[in-house]
């Protein structure tokens, strides 16, 4: 059976279809007042962006999701966890202070924010699930306390994922350290040939497990917790993982801690897409490469895989952008993400999802 999935584009000409009103009116038409009762604490879920980043969904988007939890008489907190690997969110304190700087401050959106895992990541509850690879996931606790969720996701490329959307946000951002820790399953490598010794991945390790000599890097494999920090800054691409046989078993668990998420809050939580600044890699970096297609649009739906499913053909659908990182796969209908990273099939996370029973690839695009 198909889900319902809403779209409005990012065309404008007056104050009744700005973006602001499309945000808004997706709210309604997806139903999500229907998801949140009166004095609801409703959890919003988003990524504040890491420090020198700036793809993150724009907080005067978020105000406007805000506002329409408050008009159902519930009471909204934005809200993340902390970063495993090192940076500017890896504690509670720091986390606040990048979101402040991102323009995330009361006045602009309208909610108080409370960092779910903690100040150390250490506030955690378990949910079962008894699939494949967990039978009980690791969460933020303050996540699953709270008593409605929205979940905004900008979507984009991952070096891992190969993309983030809904998916990859309620499983990764959800978790305290250690669940992200367990999610975190490949071991990463180092091609010697290529490594220039910059040691610009022993910067980022988060265990210290990377040490570089006689101009060389070396990871210890007892230490490796497979965060993947250290792939996104090596300027050569000389650290990878094997994509062969590790990539399906990462995503899998990753699916599974955003299954479990899911069904902490059973059927009282909304999903909106942002398809805006699709740039190759996660929020999470200390950047934002230059977008690989045009802007599109936002989307909305009770269906987290629908929801992905249908912003992954969306981008699609586009004509690549000349200029962005880009290799191949410029024309329209050609996998944008395959074309960033073709060692990476993305929509593994997809097609397990709907296997555990998470949601339905198959959808229905409603355009407002």
């Amino acid at each position: 059976m198909s889900s319902k999935v809403y779209f409005a584009n990012l065309r404008s000409s007056t104050d009744k279809n700005n973006k602001i009103s499309k945000i808004r009116n997706l709210f309604d038409r997806a139903g999500f007042n229907e998801l949140i009762q009166k004095d609801d604490l409703t959890a919003i879920k988003l990524h504040f962006g890491e420090r020198g980043s700036d793809g993150f969904v724009s907080p005067v988007f978020v105000r406007q999701v805000v506002d329409k939890v408050k008009e159902q008489g519930a009471k909204p907190f934005l809200t993340d966890t902390n970063t495993l690997y090192s940076g500017s969110r890896h504690n509670a304190v720091d986390h606040l202070l990048t979101a402040l700087e991102h323009g995330f401050d009361y006045t602009v959106t309208g909610a108080p924010i409370i960092i779910a895992d903690g100040l150390r990541s250490e506030n955690i509850k378990e949910v079962t699930i008894n699939k494949k690879h967990f039978e009980k996931v690791k969460l933020a606790s303050d996540i699953v306390s709270a008593d409605s969720v929205i979940v905004l996701s900008h979507f984009k490329g991952h070096e891992m994922a190969g993309f983030g959307g809904a998916i990859k946000n309620l499983a990764m951002g959800g978790a305290p350290a250690i669940g992200k820790k367990e999610q975190h399953s490949p071991k990463i490598m180092v091609d010697q040939a290529k490594c220039i010794g910059c040691a610009k991945c022993a910067a980022v390790c988060p265990e210290n497990a990377i040490t570089v000599s006689d101009k060389k890097a070396s990871i210890a494999v007892d230490k490796c917790i497979g965060c993947g920090e250290c792939l996104t800054v090596c300027p050569v691409k000389a650290v990878g993982m094997d994509w062969a046989t590790d990539l399906a078993v990462f995503l899998e668990r990753m699916t599974e801690y955003a299954y479990g998420f899911a069904k902490a809050h059973e059927k009282r939580i909304g999903y909106i897409n942002f398809l805006l600044n699709i740039t190759p890699d996660c929020d999470c970096a200390p950047w934002s490469d230059a977008p690989i297609v045009p802007n599109i649009g936002f989307l909305a739906s009770t269906d987290p895989v629908a929801i992905d499913q249908a912003s992954y053909d969306l981008v699609n659908k586009q004509l690549g952008l000349s200029g962005s990182r880009l290799s191949c796969k410029f024309e329209a209908g050609e996998d944008k993400f395959r074309g960033l990273r073709p060692h990476i099939d993305g929509t593994i996370q997809l097609r397990y999802a709907e296997e555990i029973g998470m949601g339905s690839r198959d959808y229905e695009l409603i355009v407002l």
